[in-house]
């Protein structure tokens, strides 16, 4: 069945491994599979396999191997940090530390924070960009209604406590609504603070640039962004992270090392002991190499059309709520309320509130598990369900016992797979 019989269809901006998968269906045969899973973990991107498979054959150890096969392995990982750096708009100057994923790299700033500094952070964070802080102890500051009034909140709260760090995701991975980085990194240097982006959910939908926005640091990770392997990046300024000790005590984080004493090295291989990710690295740089060459405004495009129609569609159907964290976002009256008199003046904040491709919804009647198995086991539709690591949000929404449902897609998604989703919902609700 098709949805909008009328409207344009969207075909896929990239191609990915995984596009023709068949899946098993409980009513026999089986169909090609749909995901509309990408916030979890991204398929990875075709050209990106086949650089891997070019790659594999030259694995070696790095940095100290004479071999052929090291030094290709080798300047494998160090261009790999170059690219990553160019595809985020890193300073000349800034560190690219490669982690195993956003958790790791954002664990690894809250290691480097200059003691004594605290750290401002949100209540709908991602818990990759809670749990750290939290467990320092550092302020949580309750989102706003409206995102003008949670921009004034975040600016009075940083004038009224000396801080060091503002934390703030650059996309919510519940609702895909953005916040503006550029506006927040303005209102964080007003007060003396820097500013640390989630951008693991950022990264792979929209162009990003620490030069352009003035972001301090930039953490994300390459399972979310098309690439397979398990490596992520801390993107940022060198200072915090050369005066901290070496997040992993080990091999290739010194310069030499004596029983009693070690001096320790400095840059990225002072935070990245022990044998690198190699491959890791090798693919999150050709997939920052893909999505460069597809340009910021195509990738927004391809999503804003998505989205639109899946919003339409889900619209049609009275027992399902979209979930939004703000007043001003989509559906919202125009013009919603903004900060009070008494709150710092925010910068204008358009309506509806910008979003990627990510849109959480929830069933009457049913339970959001339940929901995502019909859709796995009947249409071979994969969706997220559950609390999708931010239970805060969640809470606050009024769904800290069953979640929601979570469809999100990217580079390699189509209408047609909008639209079984809303065809399967149909049938579900009919």
């Amino acid at each position: 069945m098709t949805v909008f019989a009328t409207a344009e269809c969207t075909d896929a901006l990239l191609p990915v491994v995984g596009a023709d998968l068949p899946v098993p269906l409980v009513t026999g045969g089986s169909t090609s599979y749909a995901n509309l899973d990408y916030a979890a973990s991204a398929p990875a991107l075709r050209a990106v396999a086949d650089h891997l498979a070019t790659a594999l054959p030259y694995y070696a150890s790095v940095h100290r191997g004479a071999g052929y096969a090291s030094q290709v392995s080798t300047a494998l990982l160090e261009n790999a940090r170059g690219c990553v750096g160019r595809f985020l708009g890193a300073r000349e100057d800034d560190l690219v530390v490669f982690t195993r994923n956003t958790t790791d790299a954002l664990n690894l700033l809250a290691h480097c924070v200059p003691a004594g500094g605290s750290v401002l952070y949100l209540d709908i964070e991602h818990h990759a960009n809670l749990l750290p802080w939290q467990r320092r102890g550092d302020a949580v500051l309750e989102a706003a209604p409206t995102l003008r009034e949670t921009l004034a909140a975040v600016e009075a709260a940083l004038a009224a406590t000396p801080t060091a760090l503002l934390a703030v995701t650059g996309a919510s991975n519940v609702t895909g609504q953005l916040l503006p980085i550029k506006e927040l990194a303005r209102i964080a240097h007003r007060h003396g603070a820097r500013i640390a982006v989630d951008a693991a959910q950022l990264a792979p939908h929209r162009r990003v640039s620490l030069t352009d926005s003035d972001v301090d640091y930039l953490a994300l990770s390459g399972h979310k962004l098309y690439a397979p392997y398990g490596a992520g990046v801390l993107v940022g300024r060198g200072d915090w992270l050369d005066a901290a000790p070496a997040y992993l005590a080990g091999g290739g984080a010194v310069r030499e090392v004596a029983t009693a004493s070690t001096d320790w090295a400095t840059g990225p291989a002072r935070h990245e002991g022990g044998t690198p990710n190699v491959l890791g690295a090798a693919a999150l740089a050709r997939a920052c190499e893909e999505l460069a060459s597809v340009g910021g405004a195509a990738l927004a495009e391809h999503e804003d059309r998505l989205r639109t129609r899946l919003l339409a569609g889900l619209a049609q159907f009275p027992e399902i709520s979209v979930l939004s964290i703000w007043a001003d976002g989509e559906g919202s009256p125009s013009g919603a309320s903004a900060a009070s008199p008494q709150s710092p003046a925010a910068a204008p904040v358009s309506s509806p509130v910008d979003a990627i491709g990510v849109v959480s919804f929830t069933v009457a009647g049913y339970h959001a598990g339940w929901v995502a198995a019909y859709l796995s086991a009947e249409h071979g539709i994969g969706v997220r369900d559950g609390r999708f690591c931010a239970h805060p949000l969640l809470g606050r929404l009024g769904l800290a016992a069953d979640g929601a449902i979570r469809a999100s897609f990217g580079v390699g998604s189509t209408s047609a797979d909008v639209d079984r989703l809303l065809a399967a919902l149909r049938t579900l609700l009919t």
